[in-house]
């Protein structure tokens, strides 16, 4: 009899330390995080870029305690629904996103679960995206593209680069949401300054052809004035665009991009990169526990750059007081 309880005893303390031993095993494997990241626009990979190397800074080495899926949609609206719907399919730990077509797909798709959303280069006004800056909510935070501040800002430089102009020229894509803040910021400062905007809704190459063709000979505007979002930056369009203001020597500003030889006077945006940085910064608080929504959204800062030599091109005078103001002068 005390032989069985000896024997009992032993096989206890034996399971004792197995246990023990499971529980500081399991204690000791690394966690792997997963995250996806929905790249909204193929030429914007550079936010995904400096949202990786930030965190790499921060500890989550890619292939040891990080793995990335990394979607780019063909289709735009439809791809961004399925990613994101894959993503929560997938139970990623955390999504990155942008632009605000992505942001507002990924917050759709993560209704009902616990995934958190971290968005990048993102208009938060009249998107219903989050509750504040302050405490943007629920599972959600990120960095906010100042849209409409850009808009003003891009206005004012038109401004002193071509004082008389009196009318501009204002194409967008009409299917954005990005767009309609910025027009709203816009119509008022128009107004005081006694400039007539023509606001085109366009949606392609073809359509911005068919708006130039039926001007071919008379321009009625005497600026290109473009807000922040995809038509003007379509290659295609953009060079519809600038090909037609270079035949009649008019500047096209507001996004500065150079393609073929052609080449807008200035552009305000913000630092790609920089809006990935700071996503990796609010991601590293949100997988260290910290719940997205209570997180402020950060503000990216504005960029202006200056093509000084099409400005002279064009016959412009440039203020000395503008090129200090410039963040970056091409000559």
């Amino acid at each position: 009899m005390k032989k069985q309880i000896g024997f009992r005893r032993i096989i206890l303390v034996l399971s004792f330390f197995v246990m023990v031993g499971i529980f500081f095993s399991g204690c000791g494997e690394k966690k792997v995080y997963r995250v996806g990241i929905l790249n909204g626009i193929d030429f914007m990979a550079v936010v995904s870029e400096g949202f990786k190397e930030k965190m790499a800074e921060l500890g989550y080495i890619e292939g040891e305690n990080i793995t990335y899926d990394v979607q780019t949609p063909v289709d735009y609206m439809e791809g961004i629904d399925r990613i994101s719907k894959q993503f929560v399919e997938d139970k990623v730990d955390l999504i990155f996103c942008y632009p605000t077509e992505a942001a507002l797909g990924a917050k759709k798709a993560t209704a009902g679960t616990n995934i958190p959303v971290v968005f990048a280069v993102t208009n938060i006004e009249n998107s219903d995206l989050i509750n504040s800056i302050r405490e943007p909510g629920g599972n959600i935070t990120g960095v906010r593209y100042p849209g409409p501040d850009l808009a003003l800002k891009r206005f004012d430089i038109m401004q002193q680069l071509v004082p008389e102009a009196k009318t501009y020229w204002l194409p967008y894509h009409p299917d954005l949401p990005v767009c309609y803040p910025q027009l709203e910021a816009l119509r008022p400062a128009a107004k005081s300054a006694g400039i007539t905007i023509i606001e085109s809704p366009l949606r392609d190459a073809k359509e911005v052809e068919a708006f130039l063709s039926k001007r071919a000979n008379k321009p009625d505007f005497d600026a290109l004035f473009c807000i922040a979002e995809v038509l003007t930056i379509n290659p295609d369009a953009f060079l519809v665009m600038n090909k037609y203001t270079t035949k009649h020597n008019i500047p096209m500003g507001g996004v500065l991009m150079e393609l073929d030889g052609y080449s807008s006077v200035y552009g305000v945006n913000v630092k790609d990169s920089e809006a990935g940085i700071n996503g990796a910064v609010l991601a590293d608080k949100i997988l260290k526990g910290t719940q997205a929504g209570t997180i402020p959204v950060i503000s990216s800062e504005s960029y202006f750059e200056l093509n000084y030599k099409e400005a002279q091109k064009l016959g412009l005078k440039v203020s000395e007081g503008l090129l200090v103001q410039a963040d970056q002068v091409f000559r």
